[in-house]
């Protein structure tokens, strides 16, 4: 009986980590999406690190009294995870800097559906027909939502479509890690890593020289570093301490969950993403995007309960 209530206990505890990730990552989109239409992606990305190094610094010297923590015997694989993540990020946001908000985010989360099939592959875990069902009833949301054919998979979609599938390679690295490396380990190791590569790229790219291209991606890749107006500071504050706690909160939701338990609870973006374009961008989704919302977030709820269940079973 005691097992099983701790077993209840560390799985409510990985879910509402992971809610509570999804809520506070969509106010980095949103930020990442209002600003790109005035600085460099690499300088959004180099403030961003700075910021969350120190949030995760700061809450591992309250929380744990030490900087132990850093220490790691996994450097090598904390830097492939860092190349993996930054590749996924940059993807991801040079697609938002093009599509609509909600249009973007409902895209990348096509990445369970790749968490899921990674994890029966590479860790072994097993995947009932509760939670595939779930993570289908996502992915058919999703695609209402996007409506390929439409015209919505441009070339800024495919983008965060390759965004979602290394989003899910980092998420079973961070499986295989959970063994060995803190969630403050990794949060450290991959903010630092974020913060060195922004500032090298910035270093070659970010004189402007290369911003030669209309097209909305590219400008954003290769446009020159401008100093933030007063106006917009608030932005990049936001921006950077969502990134730093959010990525502590998902990296210790996916230490306590299998990956295809936690992977439906980030799909709470998507309604924040209806949210922040109805109040920041002025756009407002039709009947068709609130349906396949509503299947997204039923199967988020659905995982929930049968959680629950099986728990009590």
């Amino acid at each position: 009986m005691i097992l099983r209530t701790i077993a209840a206990s560390s799985t409510l505890t990985g879910i509402s980590f992971a809610l509570a990730a999804g809520l506070i990552y969509s106010l980095n989109d949103m930020s990442i999406k209002f600003l790109s239409s005035g600085y460099p992606l690499h300088q959004i990305v180099a403030t961003r690190s700075a910021i969350a190094l120190t949030i995760v610094l700061l809450s591992l010297r309250l929380i744990t009294g030490g900087w132990h923590h850093l220490r790691t015997r996994r450097f090598g694989f904390h830097a492939l995870r860092v190349g993996v993540v930054f590749i996924s990020n940059i993807t991801y946001f040079l697609g938002l800097a093009a599509l609509p908000l909600a249009d973007a985010v409902a895209t990348a989360y096509i990445g369970p559906v790749f968490i899921t099939l990674l994890s029966i592959f590479f860790l072994g875990e097993k995947v009932g027909p509760h939670r595939w069902a779930a993570v289908v009833a996502g992915l058919i949301g999703t695609l209402i939502m996007v409506r390929p054919g439409a015209g919505t998979f441009q070339v800024a979609a495919l983008l965060v479509v390759f965004s979602a599938f290394t989003y899910a390679i980092s998420q079973m690295m961070v499986r295989q890690m959970r063994g060995t490396e803190s969630t403050f380990t990794m949060g450290f190791y991959m903010q630092a890593g974020f913060l060195l590569s922004s500032l090298t790229t910035g270093a070659l790219i970010g004189h402007g020289e290369f911003n030669v291209f209309e097209d909305q991606s590219l400008t954003f890749l290769f446009r020159p570093w401008v100093w933030p107006t007063a106006s917009d500071l608030p932005f990049f504050i936001v921006m950077g301490l969502a990134i730093g706690a959010a990525s502590l909160m998902m990296a210790q939701a996916y230490r306590l969950l299998e990956a295809a338990v936690a992977a439906p609870f980030e799909y709470v973006a998507i309604p924040m993403a209806v949210f922040w374009g109805v109040t920041i961008f002025g756009t407002l989704p039709d009947l068709t995007s609130f349906a396949g919302m509503a299947l997204i977030i039923g199967s988020g709820l659905y995982t929930i309960w049968r959680e629950t269940v099986k728990k009590k079973a």
